[in-house]
């Protein structure tokens, strides 16, 4: 039998398309942005209602009693200890650059014992939470989203569930109860840190004494203000390893996409947690 073959059509007919499907015209420019503003609002809504569930999981595996406290000391003391050094030195940097900013102000008519009370509460209130928070997510975020990414492209992740264990008992939730625990603790060294580096630059540089600079700290201090920057600390506790073990988990595309989703994990934790911290003020202090 012989069968014939398709003939192309001369130069210069007309296409004939098949019926039922009529040609596509182009996007306009407004089409396109709303095109593009949908996929990015879909993309942020499938992450925040990933996180959501990676936080009530872990809620549900802390009241049950059902996460492995090895897990969760190894983890504290990673982020906890480990840390300890670099906060130390953000908590005294801090300390002594807000000190002799501050010095830098008053040397008008204004006493120069109100140095105490600017020092205290930019440490307290803002500083000591907020640098801790920023140095914790490029020493402890970082490397979760990439361990976890790593687990995760590697196909560890599967395995562990083709063994019947959960990653987020054993993975997700030990790291966020040790970000909860260890993260106030890092918070209250760094203003202590603060304080102190804070007080002796000024006694060396403004010749400021202890007794004058401790005067002016108590001034305006309010028994609320440790109260404050804690609860910032367990927020930026929370929010730092619940971001990134979403980040790590939701990794694709081999050692490049490991290395995309880091990078992307470090920006949303660095946004969340300004975002958090431009929320405090209006709900704890008015």
């Amino acid at each position: 039998m012989q069968t014939t073959r398709e003939q192309p059509a001369p130069a210069g007919s007309p296409v004939i398309r098949p019926a039922g499907r009529p040609a596509r015209a182009p996007l306009s420019w407004v089409e396109r942005r709303l095109a593009a503003a949908g996929r990015a609002a879909e993309r942020t809504l499938e992450h925040a209602g990933g996180m959501a569930t990676l936080f009530w999981r872990t809620m549900v595996y802390l009241f049950t009693g059902r996460i492995p406290l090895s897990e969760v000391a190894t983890q504290v003391y990673w982020m906890g200890i480990g840390s300890i050094p670099i906060v130390l030195v953000t908590g005294g940097l801090a300390g002594v650059v807000t000190s002799q900013q501050g010095g830098y102000q008053f040397t008008g008519n204004v006493p120069l014992y109100y140095l105490g009370s600017v020092v205290t509460s930019s440490i307290i209130l803002e500083l000591g939470p907020v640098l801790t928070a920023v140095v914790l997510i490029g020493r402890v975020g970082a490397r979760i989203t990439a361990e976890l990414g790593t687990m995760r492209v590697s196909e560890q992740i599967d395995a562990l569930y083709s063994l019947g264990r959960d990653p987020v008992r054993t993975l997700v939730a030990p790291r966020i109860v040790a970000g909860i625990i260890s993260v106030p603790i890092l918070v209250a060294i760094a203003n202590g840190v603060g304080l102190l580096t804070g007080m002796m630059a000024a006694q060396f540089t403004l010749g400021l004494g202890r007794e004058s600079f401790f005067y002016g700290a108590g001034l305006f201090w309010h028994d609320w203000d440790m109260f404050y920057s804690l609860a910032k600390a367990v927020s930026f506790g929370f929010i730092i390893p619940l971001v990134a073990s979403h980040m790590g988990l939701a990794t694709r595309g081999g050692a490049e996409g490991v290395g995309k989703y880091t990078t992307a994990s470090v920006v949303t934790m660095t946004l969340g947690v300004l975002i958090l911290d431009a929320m405090f003020p209006p709900l704890l202090l008015n």
